[in-house]
């Protein structure tokens, strides 16, 4: 018993020495990886300032009305029509669209890879994922002009598909997320213990039975991560909406006609001639801001799902 205690309290000794001789290397790293923590915080500290300081003036004007503005259905700054509803309703319409097309497609394709590909599939379908991520955007919006909009078209018909519509610029949204989802929700199939899948293979589960009662169910909370970093990606996604959605702001529930959402507004008005201090200027940022605080949200809702997930397991 003697004996035990001398080597535990020579163990402690020896780790206590060991935190006092500090490395010049190792308190270099410490430093830069705590500096940049902080620097996170302080680059988003400084952009809820700067969106903040150029929206106060929009927010305090007289002719801004805050319930107006969260439920009024025309937006038109020039006549002080603050009605942000249409924006958001495009970019809401896009969204659920696009989660159509890549939540069940990104979840399957991880299913597929982690669980019933072979290494030599997976080591190909996966770069092919990552290269379709890899495409700039502009690229997925000039496609969904110029593929998905005439395609539906012929599909459906000339008279009910505009040539601007959400659905086209939503499904190609659904294809640029596609690879994050799938890839997300791969990770997370993949950090399930071998010993789970054993141990129902041993219990006389059959392959698919182990895959949606057993690995699924305890990757749950990184496929939640997964989609909901979908969610806020497709929120904030500007180039394909800007170019295949339509211009001007609609209240529209139907996805076949145009309607503008709140990143391609701003991308509209910023291009053009704005006068600095002007209510069109200001407006601009507190749609950012609004877009920023849904985003925000749903970020700090995804933290809070894979918490109480991860404690439910």
């Amino acid at each position: 018993m003697k004996t035990l205690q001398k080597k535990r309290r020579d163990v402690n000794e020896s780790f206590h020495l060991l935190k006092k001789r500090r490395r010049p290397g190792e308190q270099f790293i410490e430093s830069t990886l705590v500096i940049s923590g902080f620097l996170s915080i302080f680059i988003t500290l400084g952009i809820v300032f700067e969106l903040g300081k150029e929206a106060l003036p929009f927010f305090t004007s007289s002719d801004f009305n805050l319930v107006k503005f969260l439920t009024g259905t025309t937006w038109q700054p020039q006549i002080k029509l603050f009605g942000v509803l249409p924006l958001v309703m495009g970019t809401l319409i896009t969204t659920f669209i696009a989660l159509l097309i890549a939540i069940p497609f990104g979840i399957a394709i991880a299913i597929y890879l982690s669980e019933y590909a072979s290494f030599k599939l997976r080591s190909t379908i996966k770069p092919t994922l990552e290269i379709l991520a890899g495409i700039p955007t502009v690229v997925y919006g000039y496609f969904a002009l110029s593929f998905v909009t005439p395609f539906l078209r012929t599909l459906i018909g000339r008279d009910i598909v505009e040539i601007y519509n959400t659905a086209s610029a939503g499904i190609v949204m659904g294809i640029l997320i596609l690879p994050l989802i799938a890839s997300m929700s791969e990770d997370a199939l993949t950090a399930v213990p071998r010993t789970l899948r054993e141990g129902a293979y041993g219990l006389g589960a059959t392959k698919i039975e182990t895959t949606f009662r057993v690995v699924i169910p305890a990757a749950i909370s990184g496929l939640a991560a997964a989609i909901i970093v979908g969610v806020s990606r497709a929120i904030g996604e500007t180039m394909i909406v800007a170019l295949a959605a339509g211009a001007g702001p609609k209240f529209t529930f139907n996805p076949f006609k145009g309607a503008e959402t709140m990143t391609g507004h701003i991308v509209r008005v910023s291009g053009g001639d704005l006068s600095y201090d002007s209510i069109d200027y200001n407006s601009l940022f507190s749609i950012s801001l609004l877009l920023f605080f849904m985003t925000l949200s749903l970020n700090m809702l995804s933290q809070w799902v894979v918490r109480k997930l991860s404690e439910v397991k």
